[in-house]
């Protein structure tokens, strides 16, 4: 067949080389930055069998208006380039926040090889080695998956706006939503969508989907406090963690004990889980408690838990604020407006401010407005020099990472 695969910076170009290995005739078209040397010119003037293209291209691109052929996601080529070639158990997860603490807690009590594939890496178990750092795309998947076939063990991954259908179960971790597409498609809606072909679609407690596999994680496990009872058939137990107290652990913790119960392991084991770098961790620098949430999936929430947490571990109102975005390719944005307002509930000592959105042409901060121009503030461009910024004029208590950034 004649492909065009569109996107060549969010896996196209994998694709395309996987999609020429099984036969295929392929070209590429880079639709973002136009870098490929082909053009929308070019590419509209030829035939093609099928067009693939991510999920999150504004549907009314110049390409998808032009060529007439039948048009598939990067999500369904994944699922046609693997075919029958996955491990037994592949687990895909998915959501606005939560994929990664989920898929870690997951691998952390599922018994034998497998392979974690996270935004964080991709690790072999159960030595935890790391194999490589990849984005989590559709197409990063493949690799992943071949390499868990090699090894004989389990695959979990994370993937980017919905399921590819490989997997023998999916997690929506979270029914938080947004605009993609050039703000044409909402993401939840695209991930529900992609969740239907799931041979067990699990989703949040309390939270209902109309795919016919789905399941509630509130139907097999339920939290109190610092515990989780479990319950499956004639199988049941209990675990205590103070993360389950937290909640950005408390859903995560709840779907990864789940997801054991309907693959056949014991849950008990995630009473040792830990907090995982970047979500919630606690470090010490300087003699200075350092709560880390700066993640892909940091928000006004999730910035208010991380610091009402700090407050609880230090026992003082005072904390350092470290705040705002370090990348510009990070699919949900954190603006001036969120950040403002995160600040201003918040209401930190001290405060540094990450990312080139946030600077004026004088250097100064710019998310400023009059509820929190009296916050002593510091400008840094990356999230590990405001760190060391905020390490610098921390003024009592504790300081918190809160910057969205790919780790």
């Amino acid at each position: 067949m004649k492909l065009l695969v569109l996107d060549t910076i969010h896996g196209g170009k994998d694709l395309a080389r996987h999609l020429e290995e099984m036969g295929h005739s392929t070209d590429t078209l880079d639709v973002y930055r136009g870098c490929t040397g082909t053009t929308v010119e070019q590419v509209s003037g030829r035939d093609y069998d099928l067009l693939i293209s991510p999920v999150h291209l504004d549907p009314l691109h110049p390409v998808l208006q032009r060529i007439r052929v039948p048009v598939i996601s990067h999500h369904a080529a994944v699922r046609w380039i693997l075919g029958n070639d996955i491990p037994d158990t592949f687990v895909e997860i998915t959501g606005a926040r939560g994929k990664t603490t989920t898929a870690h807690a997951l691998c952390s009590i599922l018994p034998g090889p497998g392979v974690l594939h996270t935004s964080n890496g991709t690790f072999e178990y159960p030595s935890r080695t790391l194999l490589w750092r990849k984005s989590i795309t559709p197409a990063s998947l493949i690799p992943a998956a071949r390499h868990a076939m090699k090894t004989g063990g389990w695959l979990v991954a994370e993937v980017s706006l919905g399921f590819t259908g490989a997997g023998r179960m999916g997690i929506l971790t979270s029914f938080e939503d947004y605009l993609c597409a050039a703000g044409r498609k909402n993401a939840l809606a695209e991930k529900v969508r992609s969740g239907q072909g799931m041979p067990v679609l699990l989703v949040p407690p309390g939270e209902k989907v109309s795919v016919p596999s789905g399941t509630r994680a509130g139907s097999l496990v339920s939290v109190q406090g610092n515990s989780c009872n479990w319950h499956y058939g004639e199988y049941h137990g209990r675990f205590t963690n103070p993360l389950l107290a937290l909640d950005g652990y408390r859903t995560p913790l709840m779907l990864a004990a789940s997801a054991a119960c309907l693959l056949g392991a014991d849950p008990s084991g995630l009473a040792k889980f830990e907090a995982v770098p970047g979500r919630m961790s606690v470090t010490e620098h300087r003699g200075i408690r350092v709560i880390d949430n700066a993640n892909s999936g940091v928000n006004v929430m999730t910035t208010v838990q991380a610091a009402a947490y700090a407050r609880s571990l230090s026992g003082n109102s005072h904390l350092t604020l470290v705040i705002g975005q370090e990348y510009g390719a990070v699919c949900e944005g954190f603006s001036a407006t969120e950040v403002a307002r995160a600040i201003d509930e918040v209401r930190p000592s001290a405060l540094v401010i990450v990312g080139e959105a946030f600077r004026t042409r004088d250097g100064a901060c710019s998310v400023f407005t009059p509820g929190i121009s009296d916050i002593p503030a510091e400008w840094a461009a990356t999230l590990e020099q405001g760190r060391e910024k905020a390490l610098d004029i921390h003024r009592g208590g504790s300081i918190v990472l809160a910057v969205k950034t790919w780790r």
